[in-house]
């Protein structure tokens, strides 16, 4: 009965996190979810002798990897898996640590072996390659396709969607603020962590969202050179607002940039999950990727015997891009109905985040651009990803490839 109750809580505490529309959160002043959770459906059993393990590049005190992290209890919590069935290394390094890691949850017997940072995935194949009975899955890579390996998986979903959403949110609230006071200049901020076209994917998308409701809107970009550094993270920030920007949003993931922002009184879109605690005068929205269905996905393809994708990518349907709750005392008003008009846009068809007529490129419309998709180590570009009148982000692999410099967006460094 003990057991029983615990699974029970932690499947209300998902349910909760995934929506972020909770009783708590509505006392603490927050609308419902613009994005409906999307439940969990388990149609499998579990053996006993099954183990999966996740190795993770930072701990809890990390947003980014706190959300893997709050996603491995969702599953555990769905699925009934015990603890001696999950097996959660973090800290582990971009380096041999990653492959010698991979390697001793190889020997305790785990059947699937999930990774979440980018650095990873060298030594995830190399140990996909030692170990050729176990299913590597790793987040964020972008090799899978052109190694071939049966048991060499990479996942992402189409957070360039939930980062739209999040920008509609910054667009409003540039509107609102617009209008309260005519010397306001709708010049944003953004702290990315580097150059790649993960970074540069988000924030341009979140750039466009906002753009949809203020078309003058223009946004400076602030790289850290770092995915967890939190006094670079602050100071970027703090630079940017520095510079005359009057919101900010990030793609970093320590709580420098969020809280220089509510020191400083300045708006700011956080990713990963809700910053309403630590920031509650300055939080607006964030939008983050549930990894909760395709841990889901992969664990079921392995217990009934079923190929996993070599590349997957999970969208607002499958319940991977999410927004939390809004923080009604700092959105604008009408912003969470404006959200959910957007969504469904975005679910029909009839709004696409990377239309080619809702920016330029050198002053010029984009008509055709050939992406470096099939990552070989040179950047090539080698695949056309432009048609009809989009550029389709993550359709030739789950890993984002826009890597474009949109006009109105100004980088003030370059790290990689």
């Amino acid at each position: 009965m003990k057991k029983l109750l615990a699974l029970v809580l932690a499947a209300v505490m998902l349910l909760s996190f995934a929506a972020c529309g909770s009783n708590g959160d509505k006392l603490l002043g927050m609308s419902d979810a613009p994005i409906a959770a999307v439940e969990v459906k388990v149609d499998y059993e579990i053996p006993d002798d099954f183990k999966i393990g996740f190795i993770c590049l930072h701990d809890e005190n990390s947003t980014y990897d706190l959300n893997f992290l709050n996603a491995v209890d969702a599953i555990q919590a769905a699925t009934g898996l015990k603890d001696e069935q999950v097996i959660v290394k973090t800290n582990i390094g971009e380096d041999d640590a990653c492959y010698n890691t991979a390697k001793d949850l190889a020997t305790q017997g785990c059947d699937i072996i999930f990774a979440n940072s980018f650095g990873h995935e060298a030594f995830m194949i190399k140990a996909a390659k030692e170990f050729p009975e176990v299913q590597f899955c790793h987040a964020t890579g972008t090799k899978a396709h052109t190694e071939g390996l049966d048991n060499y998986h990479n996942a992402f979903a189409s957070i360039y969607e939930g980062r739209y959403l999040a920008g509609v949110a910054a667009g409003m609230k540039l509107k609102e603020m617009m209008a309260e006071d005519s010397t306001i200049v709708p010049k944003m901020g953004y702290v990315g962590a580097f150059t790649y076209a993960e970074v540069i994917s988000g924030y341009t998308s979140f750039y466009l969202g906002a753009k949809s409701i203020v078309p003058e809107v223009t946004m400076d970009v602030q790289f850290t050179g770092s995915w967890y550094d939190p006094t670079e993270e602050k100071n970027a920030a703090e630079a940017l607002i520095d510079k005359g920007c009057v919101l900010i949003s990030q793609h970093a993931d320590s709580m420098g940039a969020p809280g220089a922002c509510e020191a400083a009184g300045v708006p700011n879109v956080s990713y990963n999950g809700a910053t309403y605690e630590s920031c509650p005068e300055t939080f607006i929205v964030s939008s983050r990727i549930d990894w909760t269905p395709y841990y889901n996905y992969i664990i079921k393809c392995v217990v009934k015997g079923e190929k996993i994708d070599a590349d997957w990518c999970g969208g607002i349907a499958e319940g991977s891009v999410v927004l939390t709750g809004i923080n009604q005392d700092v959105a604008a008003e009408g912003t969470a109905d404006k959200i959910k008009e957007v969504v469904k846009g975005l679910t029909d068809g009839t709004i696409k985040v990377f239309d080619t007529k809702t920016f330029t490129v050198e002053g010029k419309e984009l008509t055709s651009y050939t992406a470096d998709v099939d990552d070989m180590g040179d950047y090539a570009p080698d695949t056309e990803v432009v048609e009809d009148g989009s550029f389709n982000e993550s359709v030739k692999r789950s890993a984002p490839y826009f890597d474009l410099k949109v006009d109105g967006i100004t980088r003030l460094n370059e790290k990689f």
